[in-house]
């Protein structure tokens, strides 16, 4: 509205106008009438004469008003779909769609530089009282188990000592990483008793889970879960291609990933001339294979000591279990999401946007027993960060990562709804396009029920 009044002066500022109804005079309980703008009454008002020189006035019209004045009624009012819609009138251009695949705006450094630095602090008697808390379970469990013996307890037992043994293979894991500790020796050590006493060669997986990291998100080049092409899904027979993409076989995978790797790749983490390792790295191999070949042959003689089928149900089923809750995990930080997920090749590939296509999950009650696994984006950008900072370093760089974070689904006390991200998955992620350097996975009819494609 116009500001200015045209007066036998000239040109005269208007009073400033305040929204009603707080303008114009108000009664109080004294009946005396003041104004709502001030705490004096009219006759505290004292008005000064105006005084103004009419011949050297610029009669002048410098002041443009507006066509229409708005009414009482609609002083004030806005458009409430415009609040609604942020847009207060203003009739922007809507905001792009986000492209997963497109290149970040922020680099590693910015989202380290997000993360507290107490955050990379490795703590070695920290780290041992996991391994000593853990340790203490399993064999308490073991012992339980043992002594009662009672088909309704073994169940029950299988459960449990499947995830602790899930939650050693955990702690081993971070001494690979060398998130343990600063001390080398120590998380070798640590590491081939945890993950010998679990039948996993230490040394051969460390390095092979070493190559995933330094290569996640890449069509070829990754090492654990990598996608198929094309050209290589259409090379599997039946057998295989139904041993890869049903449930429960793709939760066994794991032994055998040990001995031959992934479809399309050669070697073994028991071989130290494979391709998987440098020369020098075949004695680490050699040491490995051995603690694993040792902790074999104490459960064949354990087995004659106890018998086989107590064997079995102390170690055992409870083997199988851990096999499957690490390739349900394993399997679901890259897979799985209800939005189609990039895969790279070329020169399109970075470690930071590899690193950006792994999917954190919520696993319930069960996230401090297998040690906040789950955190799996900031852990696969930065490995060297100790377990239990990796929630705390998570949420630290959420505003870094913006929409290139994907949360998780909240678990209930078990995560049940991961069973059914995984059936999803398997249904409709089959293979990536044999060319192009952002490919995305396609679902293959055959594999569905559907009339063949070919």
């Amino acid at each position: 509205m116009a500001t200015w009044v045209l007066s036998e002066c000239g040109m005269k500022p208007l009073a400033p106008v305040f929204p009603r109804p707080r303008i114009g005079a108000a009664l109080s309980s004294s009946s005396k009438v003041g104004f709502s703008d001030t705490n004096k009454s009219v006759a505290d008002l004292k008005f000064q004469p105006l005084r103004c020189n009419l011949r050297d006035r610029n009669w002048g019209l410098k002041v443009s008003t507006p066509l229409r004045v708005a009414s009482t009624e609609e002083e004030g009012q806005t458009n409430v779909v415009d609040v609604i819609n942020g847009t207060n009138g203003v009739d922007h251009e809507k905001r792009p769609e986000f492209d997963p695949g497109a290149a970040p705006p922020f680099n590693l450094a910015e989202i380290r530089a997000a993360i507290p630095k107490h955050c990379w602090v490795k703590d070695p008697w920290k780290s041992m009282s996991y391994v000593a808390r853990d340790v203490i379970v399993v064999l308490g469990l073991a012992a339980g188990a043992a002594y009662l013996n009672n088909w309704l307890v073994w169940p029950l037992y299988w459960a449990a000592q499947g995830t602790m043994f899930w939650a050693l293979f955990v702690l081993g894991h971070d001494c690979g990483h060398g998130s343990f500790s600063n001390n080398p020796n120590l998380n070798s050590v640590v590491g081939h008793l945890l993950h010998s006493s679990i039948l996993v060669p230490y040394h051969g997986w460390r390095i092979s889970h070493r190559t995933h990291h330094q290569n996640h998100g890449h069509v070829e080049n990754d090492e654990s879960w990598h996608p198929l092409s094309e050209r290589v899904f259409r090379s599997l027979d039946t057998a295989t291609r139904m041993l890869r993409f049903t449930v429960p076989f793709p939760l066994l995978a794991y032994p055998v990933y040990l001995w031959q790797r992934s479809p399309g790749k050669t070697g073994s983490h028991f071989d130290p001339s494979s391709d998987l390792f440098l020369p020098n790295e075949r004695k680490d191999v050699l040491t490995s294979t051995a603690c694993w070949a040792a902790m074999l042959g104490l459960l064949v003689g354990l087995g004659f000591v106890i018998g086989p089928i107590q064997l079995l149900k102390l170690y055992g089923v409870p083997y199988m279990l851990f096999v499957m809750w690490l390739d349900l995990v394993t399997y679901l930080h890259h897979h799985g999401h209800e939005d189609k997920l990039p895969w790279y090749r070329g020169k399109e590939w970075s470690y930071l946007r590899g690193g950006l296509t792994t999917l954190d999950r919520d696993y319930g009650w069960l996230n401090n027993i297998h040690h906040d696994i789950g955190t799996h984006v900031i852990h696969h950008l930065f490995p060297q960060i100790p377990h239990y900072h990796l929630v705390e370093a998570t949420e630290a760089a959420k505003p870094v990562f913006g929409e290139y974070y994907r949360e998780p689904k909240k678990s209930g006390p078990l995560p049940f709804h991961l069973i059914g991200d995984l059936i999803r998955s398997l249904k409709t992620d089959h293979f990536v396009s044999d060319t192009g350097d952002v490919v995305y996975y396609q679902t293959d009819s055959e594999i569905n029920g559907s009339a063949k494609s070919e």
